[in-house]
């Protein structure tokens, strides 16, 4: 579903990433682990369009989105939920997840996507009243995340959903990526500071360093591979 081939982007004379490739099949997770200041926020601020790439190439179901607009990025299929978030605490939760949705045509089937998110997530169904400055840090993240669904995305790319949050929430906010994989084909390209929940439902990782791709490989041949862990993993 999505290919990156030498990217080259950065902040702006000084380039982050460097030459940077990347494929993601249809229906996977690919899980984007190492130390801070890596790039991997990068990477995903680069392929959801809100920095531009200074060379290198993108590709969404074999399409180059060079130069493609955010707003056409989402209705491509790509949904992204930065770092932080970006609940806004003056609106309900109900208006908050309907702003995943406004951009959409079919107003029945936004409708339906509403609902969907509502069974999937129960406590935002409970507390669909409250404000998003209201909710505890595991909602926050549930109503982050069920936003980005109203859209129907095929590709979602998540940044840090564990920052912050409690073991058990970890445990559930993982165990749903891997459900919405598996009920829905759902493609997610995963930044995680939490390596090991990461690869642990990951199908595939990508280990970046200074900017650049170390290795790509099978989830459970990086979890295996002590000294490439010791390396770049810090575990």
């Amino acid at each position: 579903m999505l290919v990156v081939r030498d990217l080259v982007a950065g902040y702006g004379a000084a380039p982050v990433l460097h030459a940077v490739d990347l494929t993601v099949p249809a229906g996977t997770i690919a899980a984007v682990v190492g130390a801070n200041g890596a790039g991997k926020t990068t990477l995903l601020r680069t392929l959801s369009g809100m920095l531009r790439p200074s060379a290198g190439r993108i590709l969404l179901d074999g399409e180059d989105l060079g130069g493609t607009p955010v707003e056409q990025l989402v209705r491509r299929g790509m949904a992204h939920v930065p770092e932080g978030r970006g609940v806004i605490g003056e609106l309900t939760v109900d208006e908050n997840l309907r702003l995943g949705g406004l951009w959409r045509r079919d107003r029945a089937d936004a409708g339906r996507a509403l609902d969907e998110v509502y069974q999937l997530f129960e406590p935002l169904a409970r507390r669909r009243r409250h404000h998003g400055h209201q909710l505890s840090g595991g909602e926050r993240q549930m109503l982050a995340l069920g936003r980005a669904l109203i859209g129907r995305p095929r590709l979602l790319l998540l940044d840090e959903p564990s920052l912050g949050l409690a073991p058990r929430v970890v445990a559930r906010t993982m165990a749903l990526l891997r459900q919405l994989r598996d009920d829905t084909g759902l493609t997610v390209l995963l930044v995680e500071q939490n390596v090991r929940s990461a690869l642990g439902i990951a199908d595939q990782g990508v280990v970046m360093s200074l900017g650049r791709v170390v290795t790509t490989r099978p989830a459970a041949e990086l979890r295996d591979d002590a000294d490439l862990r010791h390396a770049y993993l810090g575990f």
